[in-house]
Parts: C-alpha cells; sequence; structure tokens
C-alpha cells in the first residue's frame, strides 16, 4: 500500500496542496497556496487546480491523488455550491477534474475530508460513537463520523436558527462582520451547539477553522454536554483527509 498521496483543497479564498505521508498525516512537502478566481467558476478553479498541482513538481503517476471542494457530492456530481459559483451545482466535477489532471482522483466534501483527517491522525483518534467536526470561517462546515467512519455530506452548517442558516448567525465572518465580542459571539455558539445536542446527541464535538488557533478565547464560554474540544490539523486538515481517502 503506497505511503503518499497528493491532497487538494479548493476554498472560496485560497487553493491549497501538498504532497502527505498517509502514514503520518504529515505533509512532505510545504503546502502550496493559489488564490481562488474570483467568481470561482467552473473553469477558472480547473486551470487554478492544474497550475498548483504542476508547483508540486513530479508526481508520479502512480500516486494517488485527492481534491477536496465545499459542495455536497454524490457520486462524482457537485450538488450545491458554498462560496463558489453557482454554475458548479449539478456538474459532474469529478469526471473534469480528472480530465484536467489526466488522472483519476478521489473526490470529496472539504469538512468531510477534513473530519477522516482527525479521525485518522488528529483529535478524534479512536473517537468511539458520534463525532461531529464544525468548520468555523466563511461559513460552518460538517463532518459526522461515527466510531470513524464517515457519515457524509451532512452539511450542518444548514440547520435552521431563527429561520435562518446557523452559519449566518454565529460562523467566523458573522462574528467578523458584525464586530463581535467573544462572549457575544460564544452566545450564538451555545445556542448553535445545544442545537447539535438536541438533534444528534454527539460523543464529542471538535471546532476547526482558522479560528480554532484561537480556541481559549471561546471555547471555554460554552456550556455544552458533550466535550468540546479544538481540531489539531487546522489548515491543513483537508489537504491530509483528500490525500487518506484517495488511498483507500
Amino acid at each position: 500500500m503506497t505511503t503518499k498521496a497528493v491532497g487538494i483543497d479548493i476554498g472560496g479564498t485560497g487553493i491549497k496542496g501538498a504532497i502527505v505521508d498517509v502514514a503520518t498525516g504529515e505533509l512532505l512537502t510545504d503546502r502550496k497556496k493559489l488564490a481562488t478566481p474570483s467568481g470561482g467558476k467552473p473553469e477558472d478553479i480547473l486551470d487554478t487546480v492544474l497550475a498548483l498541482f504542476e508547483e508540486l513538481g513530479d508526481i508520479g503517476s502512480d500516486t494517488p491523488v485527492g481534491v477536496c471542494f465545499p459542495a455536497v457530492i454524490i457520486r462524482g456530481r457537485t450538488m450545491s455550491a458554498a462560496n463558489v459559483s453557482k454554475k458548479w451545482i449539478g456538474l459532474e466535477a469529478e469526471k473534469m477534474f480528472e480530465d484536467k489532471l489526466g488522472r483519476s482522483i478521489h473526490f470529496v466534501n472539504d469538512a468531510d475530508a477534513a473530519g477522516v483527517a482527525e479521525a485518522r491522525y488528529g483529535a478524534a483518534v479512536d473517537a468511539k460513537g458520534l463525532t461531529i467536526l464544525t468548520t468555523l470561517g466563511t461559513g460552518i462546515g460538517s463532518a459526522m463520523l461515527y466510531n470513524g467512519e464517515l457519515i457524509p455530506n451532512s452539511e450542518l452548517g444548514h440547520l435552521q436558527l431563527d429561520g435562518r442558516d446557523a452559519e449566518k448567525l454565529a460562523s467566523t465572518s458573522a462574528k467578523e462582520d458584525e464586530d463581535l465580542s467573544w462572549m457575544e459571539w460564544a452566545k450564538r455558539l451555545q445556542r448553535y451547539y445545544e442545537h447539535l445536542e438536541l438533534l444528534f446527541s454527539p460523543d464529542l464535538i471538535l471546532v476547526g477553522g482558522g479560528i480554532s488557533k484561537s480556541s481559549d478565547e471561546f471555547l471555554p464560554l460554552l456550556d455544552l454536554r458533550a466535550p468540546i474540544k479544538p481540531a489539531k490539523l487546522r489548515n491543513n486538515a483537508g489537504i491530509v483527509g483528500a490525500a487518506e481517502l484517495a488511498t483507500r
């Protein structure tokens, strides 16, 4: 079994990639990053992914490649589009990436990839029962894992609170756009995570995304039944998870 794979993580603002040691979850190369093209149109993102892939150097034809993307993905099709062009909706995206890169890939939702990485290498190693990872950023991404096995496409940032998507109230963007204090934001997170507990009764909740590096500012303000703690892999989680899934 190969111990090396490529992971590419497509986001609304940046596209990142690296070669990963899937035995340890460590990056074998520097992480490369290019800006996501304005508007996030399919042809522009495909071109940028190809440019990033080429920046990674000479990648053997037998090296697995995983790509993660901010969308519900069913049988290789993108069925939604978060912070990218709505033109992605309904496309055979996996085939499009394979044609552009000239090789087979594994294609997965970005938060799902991050969840798999945390279960294999991070804060959810050997976690029993239901783990819910939430990624706080422009929106709220989510991954659900039961005894380490992924339940794909959960999209828990779109649960309704006060008739609005939860991510409109409790994402990092909401905190920044409304200039909320840590305490004010924590009250919104409390409502959101209480709602997750009401619906799913998780055994563990993980918080990822860039804001997780400041978790000491807000996690102690939350009072939940389940343990809640920061994810470990942070901005590398999507890369690592996509690479690991590509080797399966």
